[in-house]
């Protein structure tokens, strides 16, 4: 399975409480913390939900 790599570039202020929850839930707490992830289902979804707050890339 591939990796993916997920970084905080937008801060979650003023933002609905479920972006924030989700924001935790990826493990990012202040921009530019990146976590890398496996690339499944789970992950792509919550990635989806805040995708105008993080970046995504992806790695082998």
């Amino acid at each position: 399975m591939a990796t993916i790599k997920v970084t905080k570039v937008k801060s979650a202020i003023n933002r609905p409480k479920n972006q924030k929850l989700t924001l935790e839930a990826l493990g990012l707490k202040k921009i530019g913390q990146t976590k890398e992830h496996q690339d499944t289902p789970n992950i792509l979804g919550m990635i989806n939900k805040v995708k105008h707050l993080v970046s995504v890339e992806e790695t082998k």
